[in-house]
């Protein structure tokens, strides 16, 4: 019998247990004096978390096929109409130094043939475990608070792959709200997973994410529709949609931001790209 229980149920339910799950494994674990000790915890609380999502999503909806970083890709998945895309562990160096921003990623791809990218993400739960939080497309929307009062505008990007031409596009964000009488500034912060990342935006503890050095379906989808089903813009920094369930299942960038942020970062982005491939080395 198929769990009579709706995709939205199944996918917060299963994030949930693997969050307590991950949580449980590095309490046990102890502390991690080195390098060794982290990457083996990494790599058991990956793997375990896996396991436990695909053997409940097997249990709830056994003609379903799973997308998941930890798992062998199934190729039957490029034909199936029902795909969830799951990462076990995002933000796995975090999770090893005892951080919170880390997440459980699960959302539902489902064909459809009249979307522009093909099919449609629904059920989408992105579970932050370490804060006590989960969000899900299945939230009620809340309003966008528009440009803060109290600070500058935060921009998150990765710690280590930040976009190269992140420093010359906030400069050109920076100028275009001092335009608009904004005058705060901008800067950068850095926040473990992508789940964590989109957290910080719809927190309101920053305004927008930007990455543009390449990561992987499992890595995205979830936020992504999370974000989306907040009203927020999240794409392709050229504004196109990201489409999932692809042979390769690798998304080349991503940019997810409050309205009043998210389309002035893209153009301040796409400024600085042209004017880098103009004159490439300056």
């Amino acid at each position: 019998m198929t769990d009579p229980s709706t995709d939205m149920d199944v996918s917060a339910r299963v994030a949930a247990e693997a969050g307590q799950l991950l949580l449980r494994l590095r309490e046990s674990h102890g502390p991690v004096d080195d390098r060794e000790s982290a990457d083996a915890l990494r790599k058991a609380a990956d793997r375990a978390s896996h396991e436990l999502i695909v053997a409940r999503l097997a249990e709830a909806r056994p003609g379903d096929v799973v997308l998941s970083e930890e798992g062998a890709d199934d190729p039957v998945r490029l034909d199936a109409d029902r795909v969830w895309i799951v990462d076990p562990l995002d933000g796995t160096w975090e999770y090893g130094q005892g951080r919170a921003d880390f997440a459980v990623h699960i959302v539902l791809w489902t064909r459809d043939p009249s979307s522009p990218a093909g099919g449609v993400l629904s059920a989408g739960t992105v579970e932050l475990p370490a804060q006590g939080l989960s969000r899900q497309v299945a939230d009620a929307p809340v309003p966008s608070p528009g440009l803060p009062v109290d600070r500058p505008v935060r921009v998150v990007a990765s710690r280590t792959r930040p976009p190269a031409t992140l420093a010359a596009a906030v400069d050109v964000l920076s100028a275009r709200l001092a335009e608009q009488g904004f005058h705060a500034g901008v800067e950068v912060v850095d926040v473990g997973s992508v789940g964590a990342k989109v957290n910080e935006i719809l927190s309101g503890r920053a305004d927008a994410y930007v990455h543009d050095t390449g990561f992987y379906e499992w890595d995205v989808a979830a936020p992504l529709a999370v974000a989306h089903a907040q009203g927020l813009p999240a794409s392709h920094i050229s504004g196109d949609p990201i489409a999932f369930n692809q042979p390769r299942p690798y998304v080349t960038d991503l940019l997810v931001g409050i309205p009043e942020v998210a389309e002035q970062l893209r153009a301040a982005m796409l400024a600085t790209r042209a004017a880098e491939s103009e004159n490439p080395g300056t």
